[in-house]
């Protein structure tokens, strides 16, 4: 961590002792820990830093006479100089109470029950401090497996602390006296760059697999190291992923692999055998072809590329990189056993595989169906000549379907001379590209008029 960023915390002792008692608190035979509480000269977090929305949120409910603190990991990225651009709320006021007090507010979610309260485009989520299930009738609910299904037990911030994943997304910034309260030693893992559960990995992972993604999630973009105890924990309960429902892994898709470090996830996520279980068919070409994976590699830091530039991006494109050897070997089977063109045998192997991959993970129609549509055009970069071939620059996926040529050609699958042919002809006027084509002008005349044939008479009857 930059010494900025914690100039003064080391005034304090080093709280490995807290950490113990974190770990033992969390079986619930002991009474939880008071916080460290750090106070605003001795930290470096400012106000500043927070979106005023979020601060009208936070003072809005500290003035109704309700706590109110920042938590998670808003609160680590401002300790981190990384610039917070999302920020939760955390409060003893119950979600009908925060709705009370903000006509712009609205209540969501039956697994985890929250407020969202929506300034314009921005939402700031308030949730309310949660606690441990101890009676027959607490809303909550676990599956067989021991996964969280559903989770509305109120409680006291000492309590929530425990019902939160991470130590580094465990700290609370109070809006009172702007102090940081810090219950599980996170302070200390953010200082030492450590991804720490709360509590027993084994139990914890088993409540919300999905917490395996988010490990390697904050590893990636935070350049910190998943503690050895996260890792054997994740090395047992890996299979645990598949009683995820594949809408929410579609969302933790988006969070991985569209914020800037989807290239670095990747390659943690294979460290610790976890992208065989959101993509098996990618997985298993990968490991096969070299060629492939440097494919694969070029497209994810060309992603992160475009999210630092603050380019858009899309998901369709990368899940077509994610499938494109896949459904490449499908189609070349489908054409073996029936006439089709290229083409068509791209689309219909991209309409297969697709339809597999929703298993893994829940991807919208509105990404699969330009996905198969970006897929299927590559065949015809290849051609360069006639008027179909100039057609190309009119399809409405061309844009993708270029950039993935390109991508090809950068790492040698496909001919560079054709695609600089194509990357040419998207600036030239439309005489130059006639010539480009070879296409031939068609001669402006008089239109020739067409012969009205009469229509034959009827016999009289004799």
């Amino acid at each position: 961590m930059p010494a900025p960023a914690l100039r003064g915390l080391l005034l304090y002792e080093r709280i490995a002792n807290a950490q113990a008692e974190f770990r033992l608190n969390n079986s619930g035979t002991t009474k939880p820990s008071p916080p460290k509480i750090i106070p605003r000269a001795d930290h470096t977090v400012s106000r500043d830093e927070f979106s005023k929305s979020a601060l009208k949120v936070l003072y809005r409910l500290h003035k109704a006479g309700y706590q109110s603190f920042l938590v998670g990991g808003c609160v680590r990225d401002a300790m981190l100089g990384l610039h917070p651009k999302d920020f939760d709320v955390a409060t003893n006021a119950t979600p009908d109470e925060v709705r009370a007090l903000f006509s712009n507010c609205r209540l969501i979610g039956r697994r985890f029950r929250l407020a969202h309260v929506r300034f314009g485009r921005e939402i700031v989520e308030v949730a309310t401090f949660r606690a441990a299930a101890n009676h027959a009738d607490d809303d909550h609910a676990h599956d067989e497996a021991g996964r969280i299904v559903r989770d509305n037990v109120y409680g006291s911030i000492e309590e929530d602390v425990w019902r939160r994943d991470f130590t580094c997304n465990s700290l609370y910034y109070n809006i009172a006296d702007f102090s940081i309260w810090d219950f599980t030693g996170g302070v200390e893992d953010i200082r030492e760059r450590h991804i720490v559960l709360i509590g027993d990995p084994d139990k914890r992972l088993r409540e919300d697999p999905v917490r395996m993604l988010r490990a390697v999630r904050f590893a990636a973009k935070l350049d910190f190291t998943i503690d050895d105890t996260v890792v054997e924990a994740m090395r047992q309960d890996r299979p645990l992923l598949a009683n995820v429902p594949a809408a929410r892994l579609f969302d933790e898709f988006l969070k991985m692999f569209q914020s800037g470090y989807a290239e670095k996830t990747f390659e943690l996520l294979r460290e610790h055998d976890l992208f065989s279980l959101l993509f098996p068919a990618t997985d298993d070409e990968i490991n096969k072809d070299d060629a492939y994976l440097a494919f694969v590699r070029a497209a994810l830091r060309n992603t992160d590329k475009r999210v630092r530039s603050n380019q858009s991006v899309t998901p369709m494109f990368l899940i077509g990189v994610f499938l494109w050897k896949p459904v490449t070997k499908l189609a070349a089977k489908l054409r073996s056993k029936e006439k089709m063109s290229e083409s068509q045998s791209l689309s219909l192997a991209a309409y297969e595989l697709s339809g597999q991959q929703q298993r893994r993970i829940a991807i919208p129609r509105r990404f699969t169906v330009p996905m198969r549509e970006m897929l299927a055009l590559q065949p015809r970069f290849a051609h360069t000549r006639g008027k179909r071939a100039l057609k190309l620059l009119q399809h409405r996926r061309f844009r993708a379907a270029y950039d993935f040529m390109m991508l090809l050609a950068s790492v040698g699958q496909f001919d560079e001379d054709t695609a600089q042919f194509w990357t040419r002809v998207q600036n030239e006027s439309a005489e130059q590209r006639g010539v480009s084509f070879q296409v031939t002008a068609t001669k402006k005349g008089r239109r020739r008029r067409r012969r009205r044939r009469r229509p034959s008479q009827a016999k009289s009857p004799s």
